[in-house]
């Protein structure tokens, strides 16, 4: 589950984004991040949506989306009410809503979305378009250790070119050290 940047052409931005999500990703979102789609079809209805034998990750998509930007916690699908923490198990450990994959940014640089981490901890790198780290530390959510707590902080990097770089965010294995629950997030990083 990743989000991804869709311009609002209606007067209705939640419609059009969930027509956006049953298109599927672009090409370059398939090749360059791995995305698919679950989502096919809906239909609106007075209180909801209704989807036609949906997946888990259809009514994922549907709900994330949904939620995002109907300014509500919950959705009503096919009679029943969704929240996103009703999908948890299909959230990525670290879910990275801001910014989002080839993004332009400039410094500083603002991340935010939720994460469910050992202590809440999670670390970030922010490498240039050479591969050279510009900045990296850890940071916390407002809760972890089997609950969901959110994130918002900046991060001030300076280039000395623009050009496509990386974000990764993970959480160190407690185990061996090893990145676990790796996100990877391509930005346009300008000066």
């Amino acid at each position: 589950m990743q989000p991804v940047e869709r311009s609002a052409v209606t007067s209705d931005p939640t419609r059009s984004a969930l027509e956006a999500t049953v298109a599927g990703p672009t090409a370059k979102e398939r090749s360059g991040l791995g995305l698919t789609n679950e989502l096919h079809a809906y239909k609106t209805t007075g209180t909801g949506y209704t989807v036609e034998n949906p997946t888990q990750a259809a009514l994922a998509q549907l709900v994330y989306t949904a939620t995002q930007l109907a300014g509500r916690g919950t959705v009503e699908v096919n009679g029943r009410r969704y929240s996103r923490s009703s999908f948890e198990s299909l959230t990525p450990a670290i879910l990275v809503e801001l910014p989002l994959p080839y993004e332009s940014v400039t410094s500083p640089l603002r991340l935010a979305g939720s994460a469910n981490t050992f202590e809440a901890t999670f670390q970030y790198e922010l490498r240039d378009a050479d591969g050279k780290i510009v900045s990296k530390h850890f940071e916390m959510a407002t809760s972890g250790s089997g609950t969901r707590g959110t994130f918002d902080f900046t991060v001030p990097f300076t280039v000395a070119r623009a050009g496509l770089g990386k974000l990764t965010l993970y959480e160190d294995s407690a185990e061996n050290g090893s990145h676990i629950h790796q996100q990877e997030i391509p930005l346009r990083l300008g000066p």
